[in-house]
């Protein structure tokens, strides 16, 4: 489901990150969710309208507006570009309603929240459930520096959440963070895939069940040179530019396909390839290393293709 909102106050957290507040126009509520939803952004440019996924930072019990907070990658497809340039208060946006694929478990005797960078987004809307609810947890926040810390301004003052700014000597030291944590905790991390990577083997040294290990990496399909696919029901072939992620060709082109983070994390759009005469580049956080080398498999949010034929079961 889409919703049609209005931009009501865009902030700048950093040089780099900014936050977005979106409302109904007509101030109706809006949807509620969970700690750690996301939703999924239009943004139009001429005839391809990109789709880009960012957490919610807002209170998830306040249905008065959404709030989300974007880092500039010029380096990127141009999404975040367009948000930090294109978009205006004032301005009418399309949303989607809220999903989530990195849910509190509230089963947990306490929770242990582990960020970097950006990272920190999913769990500025946790904090809140957490708090509500009454839950023990800590946090651990690790950034370069200050300047990249946007999350700073937006976090409370509390002795369980913690800083740490590798430019100023206070790495994490994730060894100390999770031994000695009570039977029953919980660990979630959200950040770049070396931090997430070091958060679970460190848990898995210390012998943590893999079911109380969770993480989320949202990342923005990367740009690559254009190349073609044929969708197997029809015959058609689609085109995709260098710009323009699989999965958004395959919408232009009027292609049903299923979704939902648009990162390549949650499965969603995972499609059967039906012919490969070339190489599949696979960016995505789902598929195991033998289902990529088998490349009977791809995931339209995330990866390309470089070679003289890609079929697609669609």
């Amino acid at each position: 489901m889409k919703l049609a909102l209005k931009v009501t106050e865009i902030e700048a957290l950093s040089p780099l990150v900014k936050r977005f507040r979106f409302e109904d126009p007509a101030g109706a509520p809006l949807p509620v969710f969970s700690g750690g939803a996301h939703i999924t952004v239009e943004m139009p440019e001429g005839d391809t309208i990109r789709r880009n996924s960012y957490s919610l930072i807002s209170d998830p019990h306040d249905g008065s507006g959404y709030e989300i907070a974007v880092r500039r990658e010029d380096r990127g497809r141009g999404g975040s570009r367009y948000m930090h340039t294109r978009v205006n208060e004032g301005d009418a946006i399309t949303v989607s309603t809220p999903a989530n694929l990195f849910q509190l478990d509230l089963r947990a005797r306490k929770h242990v929240l582990i960020a970097g960078g950006i990272g920190i987004t999913p769990f500025l809307s946790q904090l809140r459930q957490l708090g509500i609810a009454q839950k023990p947890y800590e946090l651990h926040y690790a950034a370069r520096s200050r300047d990249e810390a946007a999350g700073l301004r937006l976090l409370p003052d509390a002795a369980h959440i913690h800083v740490h700014i590798s430019d100023e000597g206070a790495r994490m030291d994730l060894g100390a963070i999770l031994d000695g944590q009570p039977l029953g905790t919980h660990v979630y991390t959200c950040g770049p895939e070396g931090l997430i990577t070091a958060v679970a083997d460190q848990a898995a040294r210390l012998g943590w069940p893999k079911t109380v290990v969770h993480s989320e990496a949202f990342t923005a399909p990367p740009p690559g040179e254009p190349f073609e696919v044929v969708v197997k029901s029809s015959g058609r072939t689609v085109q995709v530019k260098a710009d323009q992620s699989l999965l958004e060709a395959l919408e232009a082109a009027q292609v049903e396909i299923d979704y939902s983070c648009r990162g390549g994390a949650c499965g969603r759009c995972q499609t059967h390839v039906t012919a490969c005469e070339g190489r599949i580049l696979h960016n995505d956080h789902w598929l195991s290393e033998a289902e990529r080398a088998e490349q009977k498999t791809i995931m339209p949010c995330m990866s390309r293709f470089k070679g003289a034929r890609l079929e697609l079961d669609l």
